[in-house]
């Protein structure tokens, strides 16, 4: 997150076999997030801390699936 901040693309990437939880890790439940909606968070928290007149911040995300060798965007 800190590396985003400082101007660095940022990439998470899951792999691994049908069922292995992927999905699971990255996105979780409503009672247990998964890692993307905690590091949405704490983006989105910290660019509104440090957000001022000089300095503002554009966030763009994309979620793809590759299953197959087809890719799908799921946003």
């Amino acid at each position: 997150l800190q590396n985003a901040f400082e101007g660095y693309n940022a990439c998470i990437f899951a792999y691994g076999q049908t069922g292995s939880g992927k999905s699971y890790t990255m996105m979780g439940t409503a009672d247990q997030p998964g890692l993307i909606p905690r590091l949405c968070s704490g983006l989105f928290e910290r660019a509104q801390k440090e957000e001022n007149e000089e300095q503002s911040f554009k966030v763009e995300v994309s979620y793809m699936e590759i299953y197959n060798e087809k890719v799908r965007d799921l946003l």
